[in-house]
């Protein structure tokens, strides 16, 4: 894509987001093709949304990083998006229905960072990011299908609108995490009090730190790294949860406690 296609996609995907309209597509001349474009665009409109008041970007989304998500999706692959800062909250989260097209949520665990993981460090293993992972944390993704019919609509324009990212919801930051098995434990969520699914971490690309790897060196392919201080959520352990007015989610994790959400 040239400079001016990608700002002039860019510009839509902002604009889509700031209005909270439902976006059908992105005219063909100037339409990312493909992730490498998608990312490109992304990164213009995160310029965009952030100048307009959204505040820096101050983590990551990943998303279709476990079986259920990419069948739910039919996406075989990770893709990445970025969280404002304006977009986290912490514990207990609530927020309003009208603020959103067509939200949902993703149950997931999260990391943030005590160390950068450099561009020139990749290509990065779950090894080889261990010790750059201050803490770990439970984690709910607030997702919004801003589009028209997502399941018809080109992938690279979802990367390009952050993947569906909304908010997240926090928890508290566990440093002991390493005494946590973050594979072999089980998540459990309740929507309204009743049990809605169960999934285990190893969901996540068989550990959640290879979708932390993985991201890593995605990044340094553009040329980018993670930074201490970020937080990155790692993909969802069950099946998006499309959200009505009132609806509450608990999320739970042995060692990492739990969040919720509602949205009136």
């Amino acid at each position: 894509m040239t400079p001016d296609a990608i700002q002039q996609a860019a510009t839509v995907v902002a604009e889509n987001r700031l209005n909270r309209t439902r976006l059908d597509t992105i005219a063909t001349d100037i339409r990312p093709a493909d992730l490498h474009d998608a990312y490109a665009v992304q990164e213009v409109s995160n310029e965009i949304l952030a100048a307009k008041g959204f505040g820096d970007p101050v983590g990551y989304k990943i998303g279709c990083t476990t079986p259920v998500m990419q069948d739910y999706m039919n996406i075989h692959e990770p893709a990445f998006g970025a969280v404002f800062q304006t977009a986290v909250n912490h514990g207990q989260a609530a927020l309003s229905h009208a603020d959103y097209v067509e939200p949902g949520v993703e149950t997931e665990i999260a990391v943030s960072l005590a160390a950068d993981l450099p561009a020139a460090g990749a290509p990065y293993t779950r090894d080889s990011v261990r010790d750059a992972v201050g803490a770990a944390m439970i984690s709910i993704e607030l997702v919004d299908a801003r589009y028209r019919d997502y399941r018809d609509l080109d992938t690279p324009t979802m990367v390009a609108d952050n993947f569906f990212n909304a908010a997240v919801v926090l928890g508290d930051p566990i440093e002991n995490w390493r005494d946590i098995d973050l594979a072999e434990a089980e998540a459990t969520v309740s929507l309204n009090g009743t049990e809605l699914g169960r999934g285990q971490g190893s969901l996540i690309m068989g550990h959640p730190l290879e979708a932390l790897a993985w991201l890593a060196n995605r990044l340094a392919e553009r040329g980018r790294c993670l930074r201490a201080n970020e937080f990155v959520t790692l993909g969802s352990v069950i099946p998006t949860h499309w959200m009505a007015k009132g609806d509450r989610i608990d999320h739970r994790f042995p060692g990492l406690g739990s969040v919720s959400i509602t949205l009136a």
